[in-house]
């Protein structure tokens, strides 16, 4: 049974909404990225299958999207996930990563990402004068407190 959205959520979605849609319309082809950047973590077959549910073939409208963000969706990563995920490339125990082994990384590891969905994750997360993204920051970026 489809939940609630709570206000958070919905503002949320609608923010999410109006980044990546065009002209009201969410193109099936940036659902993934859009779900990703609201700290869902869909597969690309699970993002198939979710298309495939609402029988979509190009786009979707912000109704739409309401209704795919109550249906349940692979859990967003925790705080906690993130951390220790990040944790394991953090080599010297500062708390940071070269954005280019992140991106390297996002790019060639379990679920490959796209080359412009690593690049607006690391954008979201800041990147510091000496070119490494902080932990934290990512953590904070991914999961949208």
């Amino acid at each position: 049974m489809p939940r609630e959205l709570s206000q958070e959520e919905l503002s949320e979605a609608e923010e999410c909404f109006s980044i990546f849609s065009q002209e009201g319309k969410l193109y099936l082809k940036d659902l993934g990225l859009a779900l990703r950047s609201l700290g869902y973590n869909p597969s690309n077959s699970e993002v198939q299958d979710i298309v495939l549910k609402f029988g979509a073939t190009t786009h979707i409208d912000f109704n739409r999207f309401k209704e795919l963000l109550r249906e349940d969706l692979p859990a967003p990563n925790t705080e906690e996930e993130l951390r220790e995920a990040f944790g394991i490339f953090d080599r010297d125990g500062e708390g940071t990563i070269s954005s280019h082994e992140l991106k390297h990384i996002l790019m060639s590891s379990g679920e490959r990402l796209t080359e412009e969905e690593v690049n607006m994750m690391i954008r979201e997360a800041e990147v510091d004068p000496d070119g490494h993204v902080h932990y934290e920051q990512f953590v904070q970026a991914m999961v949208r407190k």
